[in-house]
């Protein structure tokens, strides 16, 4: 059995519940990615890249015969969505990343417009495809994968665009998240969503400190 073949096929067993190690490791790239996206450095959006590519299997349980034969169309469908966006955010920051510093884009607001459009397709984009991901059957309750998949869009999105914002759309994603995935048996993806709460404020806060300093600099120059 080679390498791939077997990250495909492992799995953990603790008690009565099966863990795909291809979940586990998925989320382990997810979590770099985050930790790269907060040093903000171009690597994030590749090492996110495997993890997505991992989990897209995991999430749809039935299609490939897991031993969780749930579908969460949602959570799958993010990370295709993920894939295509994380391509946009790796152009632009190795766009922008400043030779010297070697950073790839500064921390600023989104400002008072973005919010309010983020706010209308998080809200409508999730009363818009919860009756599609219902009628793929996906695992109840359907608006919570909705949720999850319009949020990781709009995240991703801001994080491309270097909005502190994104942060936040991050901790709305897994205060659902986490609930769902546990009450669909995906227990390493909850757990690390637990963790991402967590992680994400850190998250934000550090990009205000930056956003705060440079200003600062700014001031006294």
């Amino acid at each position: 059995m080679n390498p791939i073949e077997w990250l495909f096929d492992a799995q953990l067993q603790i008690g009565d519940q099966v863990i795909l190690w291809r979940e586990v490791v998925g989320n382990a790239f997810g979590l770099a990615s985050a930790l790269g996206g907060m040093r903000r450095k171009v690597w994030a959006w590749p090492i996110g890249l495997v993890g997505n590519v991992l989990l897209f299997t995991v999430f749809l349980g039935a299609v490939f015969d897991t031993p969780n034969p749930i579908n969460l169309y949602g959570q799958a469908g993010r990370q295709v969505m993920f894939i295509l966006v994380s391509v946009y955010g790796w152009v632009q920051w190795s766009r922008s990343r400043n030779s010297a510093t070697r950073v790839a884009v500064e921390p600023h607001w989104a400002g008072t417009r973005a919010r309010i459009i983020i706010a209308v397709v998080l809200v409508g984009g999730t009363l818009l495809l919860t009756p599609v991901f219902r009628a793929l059957g996906s695992f109840e309750p359907v608006w919570a994968d909705a949720w999850i998949f319009m949020g990781s869009l709009l995240a991703t999105w801001g994080m491309a665009k270097g909005w502190t914002e994104f942060w936040l759309i991050w901790i709305a994603v897994d205060i659902v998240g986490v609930p769902l995935l546990f009450s669909a048996g995906y227990y390493a993806s909850a757990l690390l969503y637990l963790f991402y709460g967590v992680f994400t404020l850190v998250g934000f806060i550090v990009w205000v400190r930056i956003q705060r300093r440079r200003r600062m600099l700014a001031e006294v120059v």
